[in-house]
C-alpha cells in the first residue's frame, strides 16, 4: 500500500533545494541519476542496432538459403508393416487347428477387410499433397533441388550450390527477385540452361551477363571408356543478384527441369520440396506441425539451422552479452543510491525521529525512502530513454557528422537500426526495479531507528 504523505516527503525531498544541492549526499544522488541515465541510455543504443544487424544477416543469408526442405515422400509407418514378436509367433494356430474353427469364414472376412481400412487409412502422403496441406506459418512451397557442383570460367574454377527452383514462385516470394542487379528469374526458362549468380561469384569467375559457363556435378557422373565423367553442360549467365552476403559466392540459380536433366533424372524422383515461412525464426513451430500432423519423418526435413545456425546463434551470445554488461553498468548506478540513502538515514535520524513521535508508523518512513529511490530512477530513467531513442534515431546522421560512417545496411547508408517497444519497455522497468531493489536496505534501516534513542544524540 502507497502512503500520500510518504509520498508527498519523498518527493519534496527528491527535487531538493539549492541549499542541498552542495552537500556530498545530494551529489552522490545526482551521481547515481547520471549513471542510470547513461547506462540506459547506451543499453538502447547497442540493443538497437544488434536488432539491425540480426535483422539484416536474416534477410541476407535465409533469404537465400531455403528455410525447409523436406528431402524425399515421407513413409507413413502402421500395423501392417509389424514385425511379430516371438511369443505371437508361438501363439498362431496351424492349419489343422484353422481347419476345425466353425468361424473359419466370418475370421477370414474380418482380416480380408481389416489390412485393407489400415492401408487406405495411413496411406503416405507424396511431397505433392504436403505441400497442398495447410500449414500455419508457411507462406508457399516450391518444387526444389540442390546439388553440389563445379563452375568453370576463362579464368577460374569454383565449388558451388547450384539451386533448381520454380521461376515464378521465386520471384515472387523471396528476396533475391529484389536484389537483382542484373536479368530476372524470369528468364530462367525451361530447356534454356540459364543461370542467375551472385555479384561476389560473378567477380571471381570474372564472368557477365550472357557469358558460358561449364558446370559440372560429380553425384551424377557416369562411366566412359576415358574413365568415370562428372555430369556437365554449359550454362549461359542470365542474372547477377546482391544480397550482400557471404553465400553470394555460393548459389547459383536455375530452371529445376534443367537441375533434374544435368543431375541424370530428367523425371525429377528425387527432387525436394521448399517451404517459405513468413518468419524463419519460427521453424521449429512448422517442423512439429510437419511431424505431427502430416506425418513427415524429422529425418526428411532440413532446416536453415543445420546452415547457419551456429552463426545466429553466436550473435544471439554477442547481444546477450552485451545487454548483460550494460545492465551491470545500471545496476552498478542504480546501487550507487543505497549509499546515497544510507548517508541521508544517518544524516537525518533527528527527522525521522520527530516524524516517529508525532504518530508515523516505522513502515510509513520505510517508504519515504523507497520512494525517493524510485523518484530517483524514474528521473534516470525517463532522461536515458529519451536520450536513447533520439540517439538512436540520429545515430546515422551523428556518425556522419563526426566523419565515422558505417555502411553496414543492405543500401549501404549506415548502420541498420530495428527499436523493439516491447523491449526498451522492459529494460526501463528492469532499471527501475533495480532502483527500488536498491533502496529497500536503507529503508528498513531508517525503520528500525530508535525515536528515543535518536532524540537523546541530537
Amino acid at each position: 500500500m502507497f502512503y500520500p504523505l510518504s509520498a508527498f516527503i519523498a518527493y519534496r525531498y527528491a527535487k531538493s533545494n539549492k541549499a542541498s544541492q552542495t552537500s556530498f549526499v545530494s551529489f552522490i544522488n545526482r551521481f547515481s541519476v547520471a549513471g542510470i541515465a547513461l547506462g540506459l541510455m547506451a543499453l538502447i543504443i547497442v540493443v538497437s542496432v544488434m536488432n539491425g544487424l540480426e535483422g539484416q544477416l536474416k534477410q541476407r543469408i535465409l533469404g537465400i538459403v531455403p528455410h525447409i526442405e523436406i528431402t524425399k515422400t515421407p513413409i507413413a509407418t502402421n500395423s501392417l508393416n509389424k514385425t511379430p514378436t516371438q511369443k505371437e509367433v508361438a501363439k498362431t494356430p496351424t492349419l489343422k487347428e484353422v481347419a476345425e474353427t466353425p468361424t473359419l469364414k466370418t475370421q477370414k472376412s474380418e482380416f480380408t477387410e481389416t489390412p485393407t481400412q489400415n492401408a487406405s487409412a495411413l496411406k503416405p502422403l507424396t511431397l505433392n499433397e504436403v505441400s497442398m496441406t495447410p500449414i500455419e506459418g508457411v507462406v508457399t512451397s516450391m518444387d526444389y533441388r540442390e546439388a553440389e557442383a563445379v563452375v568453370q570460367s576463362r579464368s577460374d574454377l569454383r565449388g558451388v550450390q547450384v539451386h533448381g527452383v520454380q521461376p515464378d514462385v521465386m520471384l515472387e516470394h523471396t528476396l533475391v527477385a529484389n536484389h537483382m542487379e542484373q536479368g530476372r528469374f524470369s528468364d530462367l526458362a525451361k530447356g534454356s540452361f540459364a543461370a542467375i549468380i551472385g555479384r561476389s561469384l560473378a567477380i571471381k569467375l570474372e564472368a557477365r551477363v550472357g557469358d558460358r559457363l561449364r558446370v559440372m556435378v560429380a553425384g551424377a557422373s557416369v562411366y566412359t571408356p576415358f574413365g568415370r565423367m562428372p555430369s556437365q553442360r554449359l550454362v549461359t549467365v542470365v542474372g547477377v543478384f546482391d544480397m550482400g552476403s557471404q553465400m553470394d559466392d555460393k548459389v547459383m540459380y536455375m530452371n529445376l527441369d534443367d537441375v533434374n536433366r544435368l543431375m541424370r533424372d530428367p523425371k525429377g524422383s528425387e527432387q525436394s520440396l521448399r517451404l517459405f515461412l513468413d518468419d524463419a525464426f519460427n521453424y521449429q513451430a512448422v517442423v512439429n506441425q510437419l511431424t505431427d500432423r502430416v506425418g513427415v519423418s524429422v529425418n526428411n526435413i532440413r532446416t536453415w539451422r543445420e546452415r547457419q545456425g551456429p552463426l545466429f546463434d553466436a550473435v544471439k551470445m554477442e547481444k546477450n552479452m552485451m545487454t548483460l554488461m550494460l545492465l551491470l553498468i545500471i545496476a552498478v548506478a542504480a546501487f550507487n543510491i543505497v549509499s546515497a540513502l544510507v548517508m541521508v538515514v544517518t544524516e537525518k535520524q533527528g527527522d525521522i525521529a520527530v516524524l516517529q513521535t508525532q504518530g508515523m508508523l516505522p513502515s510509513s518512513v520505510m517508504w519515504i525512502f523507497i520512494l525517493n529511490g524510485l523518484f530517483n530512477g524514474i528521473k534516470g530513467a525517463g532522461i536515458g530513454l529519451i536520450l536513447g531513442v533520439f540517439i538512436t534515431l540520429q545515430l546515422n546522421n551523428i556518425l556522419d557528422a563526426i566523419g565515422s560512417p558505417l555502411a553496414l545496411a543492405a543500401d549501404g547508408r549506415g548502420l541498420p537500426i530495428e527499436m523493439d517497444v516491447v523491449q526498451i519497455v522492459s529494460i526501463t522497468l528492469l532499471s527501475l526495479l533495480l532502483c527500488v531493489l536498491a533502496s529497500v536496505y536503507p529503508a528498513r534501516k531508517a525503520m528500525k531507528i530508535a525515536p528515543s534513542q535518536a532524540l537523546q544524540n541530537e
